[in-house]
């Protein structure tokens, strides 16, 4: 599993590898039906718990994103990465485009400036 090696303080680690992990789906590197990285080799590699790795796959068991096969290991659900999506985008709806609208007005933001910044030109 490639993930930045820093904890930040502002969340458990579990969590923080959680968020990782489904990332790692959005992205489309962790694909349906790919097996996640066993609980002892991220813990070594990470040098973290075994007890937190552990913690964060059976959060997203809890999920339905990943199902445990016993003597196998944790396998990415069918149909995960569209419930993420879906999720992910009603909470960026509800909780962050807000506040970039209202960045956007009151810096008196046009399209057409969006569109150009987005192009890598200046406004």
């Amino acid at each position: 599993m490639k993930v930045d090696r820093e904890w930040s303080d502002g969340l458990p680690i579990y969590r923080q590898l959680r968020d990782r992990v489904v990332a790692m789906m959005l992205d489309g590197i962790l694909k349906e039906g790919d097996p996640l990285p066993s609980v002892r080799n991220v813990a070594a590699e990470y040098r973290v718990n075994p007890l937190t790795v552990m913690k964060a796959y059976e959060s997203l068991v809890d999920e339905g994103l990943v199902e445990a096969r016993r003597g196998l290991g944790m396998f990415i659900n069918a149909g995960a990465r569209a419930r993420l999506l879906e999720g992910e985008k009603q909470r960026f709806l509800e909780e962050e485009w807000p506040k970039i609208r209202e960045t956007i007005e009151r810096l008196g933001l046009t399209p057409d400036d969006l569109l150009r910044a987005r192009r890598g030109k200046k406004p």
